[in-house]
């Protein structure tokens, strides 16, 4: 035989008949005719160079190849059953999709998702990240948390976040005395993060540090490999804060500066999909927005 899968129905016939050992039975639960089955299950030998089956009389025994190879297909498909079911089935048809940057999905939604479990445990989620803004693909999801000005064509933009940019580094690095002024940053590695349209040159620029390479160090195209790195010592993130706030109470992060940066940019929840809305889409935009916390807020100084 060559390396080349079977055709599925060949495997489809094989299985029916190996359970009922009856062309006659596998024909009538796959709606054929059991000449079809009969001629399917010889192909598949043909195409395996083995026998399946000792054809008798009024009976059929299956061969050792045969108990041997059934296990295997049953499993196959069994798995592929269960993830067609996993896809397209119950969560397909039933659960909110909701697609949103990795950084944000880990920093920002996943604390605050168990309230809203909480609160409607009878909602189910299916949640994807993405690591750029990508194209909207229609009809794939319900609901996106993109990150930018809030001015896609054709769509309603909610903002989720007031962003300021910083410097950050490992503790270590300031109790060492290795950053007292913004012109040290020249001394290390500054960390970038791909895609972002205001980062070290903006924040340079403000800190009238026009002597550092604003485009010198490490690029990634992650926040969070960002952070990690910061946080390992191995150079100075530029930080947007929705992102950076939770390391920086947990102390794994500093601000070597006092400059913290007000931008433009921010995360905003878009629906993508308003002519077929989720029925529970707007249980979902509701909650995230009471999650919000703008400048307006009372308490909003102490997280920015």
């Amino acid at each position: 035989m060559t390396d080349r899968l079977p055709p599925l129905n060949w495997l489809r016939a094989f299985e029916a008949t190996a359970r009922h050992l009856s062309f006659t039975q596998a024909a009538q639960e796959l709606g054929l005719s059991q000449v079809a089955v009969s001629k399917q299950v010889k192909q598949l030998e043909e195409h395996l160079g083995d026998r399946l089956f000792v054809r008798h009389p009024r009976s059929l025994e299956p061969t050792k190849t045969a108990d041997a190879y059934l296990p295997k297909v049953r499993d196959a498909f069994d798995k592929l059953r269960d993830g067609t079911r996993e896809v397209f089935g119950r969560r397909r048809g039933k659960a909110l999709a909701i697609r949103s940057s990795i950084g944000f999905s880990v920093a920002w939604l996943a604390p605050r998702l168990p309230l809203f479990r909480a609160l409607y445990p009878q909602i189910d989620l299916r949640i994807t990240s993405s690591i750029w803004n990508e194209a909207d693909l229609r009809g794939e999801f319900d609901l996106d948390i993109r990150y930018g000005l809030g001015d896609w064509p054709g769509a309603t933009a909610h903002q989720l976040t007031w962003e300021t940019i910083r410097p950050l580094c490992a503790p270590q690095m300031v109790k060492d005395g290795r950053l007292r002024e913004p012109s040290e940053l020249a001394q290390h590695d500054l960390i970038h993060v791909l895609g972002y349209d205001r980062g070290w040159a903006t924040w340079l620029r403000a800190a009238g540090a026009d002597d550092v390479d604003a485009g010198g160090g490490v690029h990634l195209d992650t926040s969070l490999m960002a952070l990690e790195m910061a946080a390992s010592g191995e150079g100075v993130s530029i930080a947007r804060s929705s992102l950076s706030q939770p390391m920086v109470d947990a102390g794994r992060l500093v601000a070597p500066f006092d400059l913290e940066l007000p931008i433009e940019e921010a995360f905003h929840l878009v629906a993508t999909s308003p002519a077929i809305a989720h029925p529970h889409a707007e249980v979902f935009k509701a909650w995230l927005l009471e999650q919000v916390i703008s400048p307006e807020h009372p308490i909003a100084s102490g997280l920015m």
